[in-house]
């Protein structure tokens, strides 16, 4: 049979019009489902309409392609011959489900109606083709509440309040005095059926339709429309995902996990999304629908006897009980469970990749709903992507891509100190890894809100939804009451790197009174509990934390970087400690060494200040003479930490102004201390006010009009390097001279530290290497490179100031309308965040062309924070700089980045050969 639609897509009874390939046109989830098909697994029938037809609906107003409608009908009945039932037919129905699928994962984030097709007449229909009327009424309790959601937007009408549907289910338990769904009759069912559309009519002021096209229909609508819904939009911000992608909607047959106690669902992956082991792992419930285990409504059972007992131990269940109350896919259904291991291996080794599945279980018959790659942790991204290339279905290169850079920052996570008490109040499953405290709230609204106070957050529900997406970006952690290692909190923290302890069933939670209460222990709002992620622990206020430690498979993974990439990996570091954690990250020297920093100690604050207030330069050498020796021991410590590596050293940049006191008080102590007057501070104050300090008397200007500041710091830094030589210790300082935009600028500033130098040499008879070059942070020197590159040993792009010299924009006041420019397109991306390519990176372009034409041995690296954002350092890549330079705990992901751009250049230029 030949394609229906061009923009339909059918799929089952031994045909695949789709594939793998096609995720762009299918989504994620029709074109697996094509492929699963294709290798003739067992998926239900149905067919994909492509995301073509999603952007055809938001340019035309809601409306669809000619012939689509058609092209829908027909599938349909393609389906029904397949199966052998009518869609809308009362005695044989046929119920799909309709379900959203983006070229890209994201979870929970769009919508899904299930069991679309029921009404009065085929209700019955279903009764009597299933011989259970419980399950026939559970399912039609199920759409009706799905419909009500999604279709007809009947949600909480505020924030805190419960689902509405929800509150009627506890409702009905709390009457009949059952405690489970599954406990509720049928008598139940068909009331709740009642007071749900009852609901429906009285809030959205109409029911739910009784023809199953027209459900069809406003359910496709609903999906295509739930791409623009508030907490999509929020995740596709949060991952970068562009807008104009859409959706693909599809369309399959149901099959029914809650027939009875030979049925369930669940979720299993190929491999453990939280720590990358290897082997199935998962949840599933009995007599339940798929809907069951993502939402969380109820814990999911193991799918593994090892995993249950596991789980087992940590709620503290002896085996007997397990086995008896809790038993495992492996127990419950074990020719099931060969079928599905089966099926899980040949899929990971068809997608070389670790697979989430989604299945169900109808009358002992397994069928697979969906396979993807699976979100997963850091430590499992990297820990999978080693394994698989040890087993050789990846390469080393595809390993490495296989791990988003940023990543990397989750390995950084503390844990806790365990020398430190702890009070346990409650345990869960310990859902994703790290150590971490904050306040107690509980709506995602209030979470963004105290975190928008500079407060930590914990976000705790009973269980999460895509609507608190918002809430669990800015979150330090989430803890919810209910829900499996597969539940939405689980998933989307793990994705997002969060900690996160989920289904802790001690846990009760007042959202009104805003309280938590677990085993006796009460937390109020605001209150403080930490959370440990890796052992799914709730602990009463602030437990300390200790620095992570490595696992050998991440030193490994980040050595096959090393052997790639062609960018080096420096570190911004000011004191000793900074540089120990840089060379322990790898780095391979210091980019961008700030003395200034150093100056803001309090042993330091009062020489410095005297320095600034001196009235002649007898004075202002009398003030730097005590600098001297503190600068020195910050230098020695520095080179000796780096062990013989380069160590970029910025001479004093920022304005005078910042080392002042703003306060009178402060004015006055300072006064008595160098012994000078009140007024005498007051009028120095007042002549270093700049209407914009930015660009006014800073950087090298200082060293211009106070040459004696910048000698006093070289002296100090050569005198490091020669004492440390001294102690047969290498050193080798770079001495950088920020914000040169004239050659004449440079060659003076020079010369002098050139002349310290040669004096301190003569002093101490020895002699040591150094080099001197410049910050490239000004439009002008990029243009003027050639001349300041004759000169010039080494140039450092400082990124940050480049950003705001060629935008025209303070970073320090682009807060109060740069997130309009983000948000109305005209930016695409925050400039201070990610390295404008077009502008920005073309100025750095010709820097280094004509820095390099003058200058064959120049060297040159960017030192802004722009040297450890993975975009930024492919950027550096394409441009051929020697190295970045980013803060410490950026250098894994620096590495990973500047290795992923050396693979893709080195795939581009092999594909554009092979053209």
């Amino acid at each position: 049979m030949g394609r229906i639609h061009p923009e339909i897509y059918f799929f089952g009874a031994g045909v695949a019009e789709g594939r793998a390939e096609m995720r762009n046109l299918l989504g994620g989830k029709g074109a697996n489902l094509a492929e699963m098909a294709r290798l003739k697994l067992p998926v239900p029938p149905g067919f994909t309409i492509s995301t073509k037809v999603c952007n055809y609906f938001y340019d035309h107003g809601h409306k669809y392609p000619k012939g689509l409608t058609e092209g829908v009908a027909k599938s349909v009945a393609r389906v029904e011959k397949a199966l052998g039932r009518k869609f809308g037919d009362a005695k044989n129905p046929l119920l799909v489900s309709v379900r959203s699928g983006a070229r890209v994962s994201m979870p929970g984030m769009m919508d899904t109606v299930l069991n679309l097709g029921l009404t009065d007449e085929t209700v019955k229909g279903l009764e009597q083709i299933s011989g259970n009327p419980r399950f026939a009424w559970d399912s039609y309790r199920r759409f009706c509440q799905m419909f009500g959601d999604v279709v007809l937007k009947l949600k909480p009408e505020n924030k805190n309040d419960p689902d509405p549907f929800e509150e009627i289910i506890d409702h009905k338990k709390a009457t009949r005095g059952v405690k489970n769904d599954t406990d509720l009759n049928v008598d139940d069912l068909q009331e709740l059926v009642g007071e749900f559309r009852a609901l429906i009519r009285s809030r959205v002021g109409r029911d739910i339709p009784q023809d199953p096209r027209e459900q069809l229909w406003m359910a496709i609508g609903a999906v295509f429309d739930s791409w623009h819904n508030d907490r999509a939009i929020t995740y596709r911000k949060i991952n970068n995902i562009p807008g104009d992608w859409g959706t693909a909607v599809t369309v399959q047959s149901m099959v029914f996990g809650n027939l009875g106690d030979d049925c369930a669902t669940g979720v299993a992956f190929t491999r453990d999304p939280g720590t990358g082991e290897k082997g199935i792992y998962g949840e599933y419930l009995p007599n339940a629908q798929g809907e069951d285990v993502v939402a969380g409504i109820r814990t999911g059972r193991q799918i593994s006897v090892k995993a249950g007992r596991e789980w087992a131990k940590r709620a503290g269940i002896d085996e007997a009980e397990r086995a008896a109350q809790f038993p495992t896919l492996e127990e419950s259904f074990p020719d099931v469970y060969k079928q599905l291991l089966q099926i899980s291996t040949r899929l990971e080794k068809h997608f070389r990749d670790t697979q989430d599945m989604e299945f169900t279980i109808e009358r002992n018959r397994l069928f697979m709903l969906q396979t993807r790659n699976g979100k997963r942790t850091a430590q499992a991204a990297v820990r999978i992507a080693v394994d698989m290339a040890d087993e050789k279905l990846i390469d080393r290169k595809t390993a490495l891509k296989r791990v988003e850079p940023e990543q990397l920052e989750q390995f950084l996570h503390p844990r806790l100190d365990p020398s430190s008490k702890k009070h346990v109040i409650a345990r869960g499953l310990p859902a994703s890894p790290g150590a971490v405290n904050g306040e107690v709230v509980f709506s995602a609204d209030e979470a963004v809100a105290v975190a928008e106070a500079g407060r930590k957050v914990i976000l705790v529900r009973l269980e999460t939804s895509p609507e608190d997406i918002h809430g669990m970006q800015v979150a330090e952690g989430i803890l919810t009451a209910r829900g499996g290692m597969t539940s939405h909190a689980a998933v989307v923290a793990r994705g997002m790197g969060k900690s996160c302890v989920a289904g802790v069933s001690a846990l009760e939670i007042d959202y009104g009174a805003g309280t938590l209460s677990a085993n006796g222990a009460v937390i109020r709002r605001g209150e403080y509990i930490t959370l440990d992620g890796s052992a799914g622990e709730v602990i009463e206020g602030r437990v300390p934390t200790v620095e992570p430690e490595m696992p050998a498979y991440f030193k490994k993974f980040l050595s096959w970087a090393d052997a790639v990439r062609k960018l080096g990996v420096r570190a911004n570091a000011d004191t000793p400690d900074d540089a120990k954690i840089a060379r322990d990250f790898g780095a391979e020297g210091i980019g961008l060494c700030r003395t200034e920093h150093m100056f803001f100690d309090p042993q330091r604050i009062s020489a410095v200040r005297e320095m600034i207030m001196a009235e002649n330069a007898q004075q202002r050498g009398r003030a730097l003479a005590k600098i001297l020796p503190m600068q020195r021991e910050d230098f020695v410590g520095i080179l000796k930490a780096m062990q013989g590596l380069p160590v970029t050293i910025r001479l004093l940049d920022p304005p005078l102004h910042e080392f002042i006191p703003h306060e009178d008080n402060e004015l006055r102590d300072l006064a008595a201390k160098i012994g000078t007057t009140l007024e005498h501070l007051k009028q120095v104050r007042a002549s270093l006010f700049e209407v914009n300090p930015m660009l006014g008397h800073r950087g090298s200007r200082l060293g211009i009009s106070f040459p004696e500041i910048y000698q006093a710091q070289a002296r100090a830094i050569i005198e490091a390097a020669c004492e440390l030589r001294r102690q047969g210790v290498k050193a080798m300082p770079e001495i950088m001279l920020p914000l040169i935009g004239e050659r004449r600028e440079f060659d003076i500033l020079a010369a002098q530290i050139r002349e310290v130098a040669d004096a301190v040499f003569k002093e101490r008879g020895m002699k040591v290497a150094y080099t001197i070059g410049t910050m490239i942070e000004v439009p002008r020197a990029c243009v003027v490179a050639d001349q300041i590159g004759e000169v010039a040993e080494f140039f450092s792009f400082g990124t940050n100031d480049l950003t705001q010299m060629t935008y025209g924009i303070s970073r320090d006041d682009s807060g109060k309308f740069l997130p309009d420019y983000i948000r109305t397109g005209v930016y695409q991306k925050d400039p201070f965040a990610e390295l404008d390519p077009v502008g920005v990176g073309e100025l750095m372009r010709i820097g280094i062309e004509r820095g390099r034409k003058s200058n064959k041995k120049l060297k040159i690296g960017i030192c802004g924070e722009h040297g450890g954002d993975p975009a930024s350092v492919k950027l550096c890549h394409r441009l051929g700089l020697d190295y970045v330079s980013c803060s410490p705990y950026r250098i894994p992901v620096a590495r990973l980045a500047a290795a992923q751009a050396a693979i893709e250049a080195s795939q581009k230029k092999a594909a554009f050969k092979d053209v």
